[in-house]
C-alpha cells in the first residue's frame, strides 16, 4: 500500500524561520532612504482599524510608500532629539509615533493628500466592545431586511431562513405563512437592539450586521508633516500633546 503524502512529517529544521532582526534592519533603512527621496512624510493614525479599507490607502498612495505599525523602531529611525535625526527637525515628529500610528511618504502636494483623508470616511459594521454611536430597533410586525432603517414600500421581507438565526439571537420572531413575524408584548412598538453610547456585546453586532446597519467609521487622522524642502514640521492635530521645537 503506498505511503500517504498526508502523514508527512516536516521536521523543523526544515521550516523557513521569520528574521525578526533583518526585518528590523530593512525597516530602519528603509525609513532613512524615503527621507532622502520623497518630498513629504505624513504620521497618520488609524480609527477603527480595518485592513480592508487599509489596503484601499495603499492603492491610492501606489506611487507613496506607507510603514504602519513597529513604533520603536521608526522612532529610532527617525531620531528622538537633534543628535539622533536622521534629517533636521524629522525628530519633532517622533512623540506622535504611539499606539496604531504609521508613516506616509509622498511627493504629492501636501494639501492633496489632506483633502484625501478629510474625505475617506468609509463606514463599517461595529464590532463587540466597541460604543455604539447610534440606537437601532427592529419594528413589530413583519420583519424587513433593512428593519426600518428606510420605508416598507422600499424594502423586501427578510428570508424565511434567517428566522431561526434571529430567535437564537433573542429575537422574538416566529413564522406565520413563511413571513417572519416579530411579535412582542402589547403596548412595545420595536424589539430594542442597542442604544446609543452603550458598549455592543457580539450579539448586538450580529444583529446590526445581519441588517445591514453600519455604525462605526473607518479613520485616518493625519497627525503631523515634515517637508524634506523647508525641514519644517507643522503638527495638523496636536491635542493635548506638547511637541518640543
Amino acid at each position: 500500500m503506498p505511503r500517504s503524502k498526508r502523514a508527512r512529517v516536516v521536521h523543523e529544521s526544515k521550516t523557513t524561520k521569520k528574521d525578526h532582526k533583518e526585518q528590523t534592519r530593512r525597516l530602519y533603512a528603509n525609513i532613512r532612504e524615503c527621507l532622502e527621496q520623497y518630498d513629504h512624510m505624513f504620521v497618520f493614525a488609524v480609527d477603527n482599524m480595518r485592513n480592508t479599507y487599509l489596503k484601499d490607502v495603499r492603492t491610492e498612495f501606489a506611487d507613496s510608500r506607507l510603514f504602519f505599525g513597529k513604533t520603536k523602531v521608526m522612532s529610532v529611525a527617525l531620531g528622538s532629539n537633534p543628535e539622533t535625526e536622521a534629517a533636521p527637525n524629522v525628530h519633532r515628529v517622533t512623540p506622535f509615533l504611539t499606539g496604531a500610528v504609521g508613516l506616509l511618504f509622498t511627493n504629492r502636494a501636501a494639501e492633496s493628500v489632506i483633502e484625501y483623508f478629510e474625505n475617506f470616511r468609509p463606514q463599517d459594521f461595529a464590532r463587540a466592545g466597541t460604543v455604539a454611536t447610534r440606537s437601532f430597533s427592529i419594528p413589530n410586525g413583519l420583519v424587513y431586511q433593512q428593519a426600518g432603517e428606510i420605508p416598507a414600500e422600499q424594502d423586501e421581507p427578510v428570508s424565511h431562513t434567517i428566522e431561526p438565526a434571529l430567535r437564537k439571537l433573542g429575537v422574538p420572531t416566529r413564522l406565520i405563512k413563511g413571513k417572519v413575524m416579530l411579535e412582542l408584548t402589547e403596548g412595545s412598538e420595536s424589539y430594542q437592539v442597542c442604544r446609543k453610547g452603550e458598549t455592543l456585546d457580539s450579539r448586538q453586532t450580529t444583529l446590526m450586521k445581519m441588517f445591514g446597519v453600519t455604525s462605526s467609521e473607518f479613520k485616518v487622522e493625519l497627525k503631523a508633516q515634515w517637508t524634506r524642502s523647508t525641514n519644517e514640521v507643522k503638527i495638523l492635530e496636536q491635542g493635548d500633546m506638547e511637541v518640543d521645537a
